[in-house]
C-alpha cells in the first residue's frame, strides 16, 4: 500500500542526483536527455539563423 505524496528515490539518497548537478552547473552541459535535445536544438537553430538578440536588464 503506498502513502500518496510520498515517494523515495534510491538514487537521491545516495547523492547521484547531486552530483550531477553539479555537474551540470559547473560545465553548462545538461545532464538530462530533455535538456540536453533542448540545449543541442537551440545551439542548431542559432548556427541556421543566427543566434537571437538576448534582452539587456537595466
Amino acid at each position: 500500500m503506498k502513502i500518496p505524496g510520498l515517494s523515495f528515490s534510491w538514487k537521491r539518497a545516495v547523492g547521484i542526483t547531486k552530483v550531477k548537478q553539479k555537474v551540470a552547473r559547473a560545465t553548462g552541459i545538461p545532464t538530462t536527455r530533455q535538456g540536453l535535445e533542448r540545449k543541442v536544438g537551440s545551439m542548431v537553430i542559432g548556427a541556421l539563423f543566427g543566434s537571437p538578440k538576448k534582452k539587456r536588464r537595466k
